[in-house]
């Protein structure tokens, strides 16, 4: 991740314009004129040798007779040109350039993907950061600049829009003009050959004019970096997402249109919702978020109360709102009896809050302010439909000027009699929607913006953590299958693995012939299932390879040699290796679940979670998560599914053991982040009942691995090679780890164990408490851009950590920041020198060139500490009582 020189692109301070043009209506004469009309401060060299001035201004032959060096360069040249280009701006000294030229290897033409790489390696060398090619330009609103080829410029605002597609900025561009919807950025990527949506939206996440960042995406190129730069965004920001190619015959039109690769739709879906972004589903609804996300408060619940002057459309909007999964405020009978004294007697005495088809603005006000003052209501829908008797411009007016406490939404319903309502409402501030369902879809929009905002500091349960002796057994039996040259584990192999990372199975038996299988089935001593063995029979039950709740010994015998006799007839090339016999598990009451892991090619391991069975394709009721998981992000992938709802009972039906369902995710998340040979794990049916749950019949795919299993995540997992056991200078032995999310409340009661002054000395300021929105921070973090080590006891009975180290590295990995923290009670026995160390090397090893941190002046004995270490102290400017320490990574420690 990186936003080295991105500065140049989105705050440059002069710009060239390389292949400007006089002739009309081509790109060069629109980039060079927008540019020029846009009111861009800096200075602006046109480029084109057969020309002495365009536009007024002198125009240069070549980059080499610039007069000064332009941070950004804007290319519009043929495609063969512009390697040579960029060398030519690097030696200059450019950092910057936005290639609009096409020809780069879109839909996978060989002379373009050359022509990118030789882009590329001009750019490397001189660190010059390139947005495209193949993309409609840039657009800085705040500095005045239009370097693209769109029609006009927006405004200024607080909304960024990063997309992929030339075309789609163009549309929103033309829609916002007219709503006054304001942007801080608007950046079209086209190929992402350099920078992509990871880089912009570090840059955006920390931009201070941005509120919420806008994205229009085809296919993520680098998903680990996304993924590490959204969620850390995500926090901070709203950022809402529409993805192009959402099935097949898409996806392939967007891949001949940037040439990227595409990974499946419902994935896609899955990395969204983990990241903590927003998707929607057409422009519209990207505008109306938009629109509303510029202009609307924070929502605290899916609780809608609805205002209405007609019964019909209150109703509509109810049956919208519970189809998107929100929830109809209840009214106190305080609120009814409020609205019972300033409403006809006619009126709905519920929720929707129907004031009758005569409603004036008075009786608007009235109902509105009865209706924010009800705790039980998250937000007001505030509904109009044109009469006669009522001018829906004086019904506005009256809205407009409420006091209201609440998110306020409003319909004004129509077309021509409604327009200047609606003008009021915008000019207001006032999120309005033409129809109801756009309302609703608004307002679930920032329902399920603050759901990811609450997932992302959500407290997880500890989770089994599966044996280093486990995972090495397990490893064992992968790697012997490998060498062997075996795809698919056997069933007794699956089993054991399954059993390794506490998933219980029923009990299997390996058979070669009839009278084995016959023997077997006596030994289990109950109804058992014969499954054929083949290497070559993927799906068993298609060819009559299963056959269920056979008893005794005679009737296996019997089955085993019809099932080799139809098998023979229907796959006669099918290899045959044996029989597996496995007991009958009989538990009328159970859910059949389908578990699983499947790999995609964009997001890495995915883990699958549904409705199992035989007809599990055809009642599609799964739902998806990146890998790695914890218990709170398995419980939610439960609940998200209808099977999730009969797990907790129904009828005569008591609820299934949830916990167990929830444990058994998270191990297969931990199964897939440990062996990267695995390319699939199918469970179906898993059955869930009151006493537990048991895998009936499981398969395990493997294939060689093309990257280390971390490296295939991208969400970067629980790094165990970091654990490790210290020994103090005191003789005391510590064991210190990465911190993991459920470390809050350890962290909190150690924060405990400080002394005020500490205190003040850790976090600058006193602090009685250490609150969860804080120590969420301090411990859900990711491994992949910071890193924090926490140190218990290794000898005593005490739970609270005596130590905390971190570095928080910047997106260019070039930096990090350090804090270190260790108990008041547990000082002077050598622990923060041997933590400091342990940090600094992490550091160095992730090629960090730099650590700094900011100490107090008074803090004598952590200046005391980094001078041991070799930093050095500086100064910073306007606060006296701080002294910032640095030291280079690549010292000896």
């Amino acid at each position: 991740m990186s936003v080295r020189n991105l500065h140049h692109v989105l705050r440059p301070r002069s710009v060239a314009i390389i292949g400007a043009s006089p002739r009309p209506g081509s790109v060069g004469q629109v980039v060079l004129s927008n540019v020029v009309a846009s009111g861009f401060r800096g200075p602006i060299y046109p480029v084109n040798p057969r020309h002495d001035t365009l536009e007024g201004l002198p125009c240069y032959a070549t980059i080499a007779a610039l007069p000064d060096t332009p941070d950004l360069a804007v290319i519009v040249t043929p495609p063969d040109t512009v390697p040579g280009l960029i060398a030519d701006l690097g030696v200059r000294g450019t950092r910057a350039a936005v290639i609009i030229t096409a020809g780069f290897g879109e839909g996978g033409q060989l002379l373009g993907e050359s022509r990118r790489q030789a882009v590329l390696e001009a750019a490397q060398p001189h660190l010059l950061r390139v947005i495209g090619p193949n993309c409609f330009g840039v657009i800085m609103p705040r500095v005045g600049l239009n370097a693209s080829f769109a029609r006009g410029a927006p405004s200024k605002g607080n909304l960024a829009f990063v997309t992929q597609s030339g075309a789609i900025m163009a549309a929103m561009m033309d829609w916002a003009r007219p709503r006054d919807i304001g942007f801080s950025a608007v950046v079209s990527l086209g190929d992402m050959a350099d920078a992509d949506f990871g880089d912009l939206i570090d840059y955006l996440g920390n931009d201070r004019d941005t509120r919420a960042i806008l994205l229009y995406v085809e296919a993520i190129t680098n998903p680990r970096k996304f993924m590490s730069a959204a969620r850390a965004a995500a926090r901070i920001k709203p950022i809402i997402v529409i993805k192009g190619g959402r099935h097949a015959a898409g996806a392939k039109a967007a891949r001949s249109h940037t040439g990227a690769l595409a990974g499946t739709d419902a994935v896609y879906d899955a990395a969204f919702a983990r990241a903590g972004l927003v998707r929607v589903r057409t422009m519209e609804q990207l505008f109306d978020t938009a629109a509303l996300l510029s202009v609307a408060p924070e929502v605290r619940g899916d609780r809608l109360a609805i205002v209405t002057n007609g019964g019909g459309v209150g109703v509509l909007a109810v049956d919208d709102l519970l189809d998107c999964g929100g929830k109809m405020a209840e009214l106190s009978e305080d609120t009814i009896a409020r609205l019972d004294k300033v409403l006809p007697a006619a009126w709905s005495r519920g929720n929707p809050v129907d004031i009758i088809g005569d409603a004036t603005g008075t009786r608007y006000v009235e109902a509105i302010t009865a209706v924010s003052a009800d705790s039980n209501a998250d937000a007001i829908l505030v509904m109009h439909c044109p009469t006669a008797v009522v001018d829906p411009l004086e019904a506005a007016t009256a809205v407009v000027n409420v006091p209201c406490a609440k998110p306020l939404l409003t319909t004004w319903l129509g077309e021509a009699s409604v327009v200047g309502a609606r003008k009021l409402f915008a000019e207001r501030k006032i999120p309005t929607f033409s129809t109801a369902g756009e309302a609703i879809d608004g307002f679930m929009n920032l329902v399920r913006y603050r759901r990811r905002q609450d997932t992302l500091m959500e407290v997880p349960r500890a989770a089994s953590v599966i044996s280093h002796q486990n995972i090495a057994q397990a490893r064992d039996i992968i790697s012997a299958a490998i060498a062997d040259g075996t795809s698919w584990l056997a069933p007794l192999q699956v089993r054991q693995i399954l059993s390794l990372y506490g998933i219980p199975a029923n009990r299997c038996v390996m058979t070669s012939r009839p009278d084995e299988a016959a023997t077997a089935a006596e030994n289990l001593g109950r109804p058992v299932a014969l499954k054929i063995r083949s290497r070559d029979i993927i799906h068993k039950s298609d060819l009559g390879g299963v056959i269920l709740n056979l008893n005794g010994a005679a009737a296996v015998k019997t089955a085993a040699e019809a099932m080799l006799h139809h098998i023979a007839q229907k796959s006669p090339q099918a290899r045959i290796d044996g029989f597996a016999v496995e007991e009958m598990i009989l538990r009328p009451q159970a859910q059949e679940l389908i578990l699983g892991i499947t790999v995609d090619r964009t997001f890495g391991p995915v883990i699958i979670f549904g409705h199992g069975g035989t007809a599990v394709e055809v009642i599609d009721d799964k739902v998806l998560g990146l890998a790695p998981l914890n218990l709170n992000l398995a419980k939610a992938m439960i609940s998200e599914t209808r099977i999730g709802r009969l797990l907790k009972g129904y009828r005569d039906c008591p609820p299934a053991d949830m916990e167990a369902v929830a444990h058994a995710l998270v191990a297969l998340s931990q199964l897939a982040a440990s062996h990267p040979e695995i390319a699939d794990v199918d469970i179906n049916p898993l059955l869930a009942d009151a006493d537990g749950i048991i895998a009936v019949d499981a398969r395990i795919r493997l294939e060689k691995p093309l990257a280390t299993a971390g490296d295939r995540l991208v969400i970067c997992p629980y790094p165990h090679d970091l654990e490790q056991d210290l020994k103090l200078q005191s003789g005391d032995v510590v064991f210190m780890r990465p911190v993991r999310p459920e470390d809050e409340e350890a962290v909190r009661a150690m924060v405990t164990r400080l002394t005020p002054q500490d205190v003040r000395f850790r976090f600058f300021s006193p602090l009685k408490e250490l609150g969860h929105p804080l120590a969420a921070r301090l411990t859900q973090i990711d491994y992949d851009r910071e890193m924090a080590l926490i140190a218990f006891s290794k000898e005593s009975a005490d739970t609270v950590p005596w130590g905390i180290v971190r570095i928080h590295a910047d997106p260019d990995n070039q930096r990090a920041e350090f804090a270190i923290t260790v108990r008041s009670d547990r000082q002077d026995r050598g622990l923060g020198i041997a933590m400091l160390r342990c940090i600094l090397d992490i550091a160095a090893r992730r090629g960090i060139g730099e650590v700094w941190g900011d100490v107090m002046r008074h803090n004598q004995r952590m200046l005391d500490l980094c001078d041991r270490l070799g930093f050095t102290r500086s100064d910073p400017v306007g606060d006296p009582s701080i002294i910032q320490v640095q030291k280079r990574t690549a010292h000896k420690i």
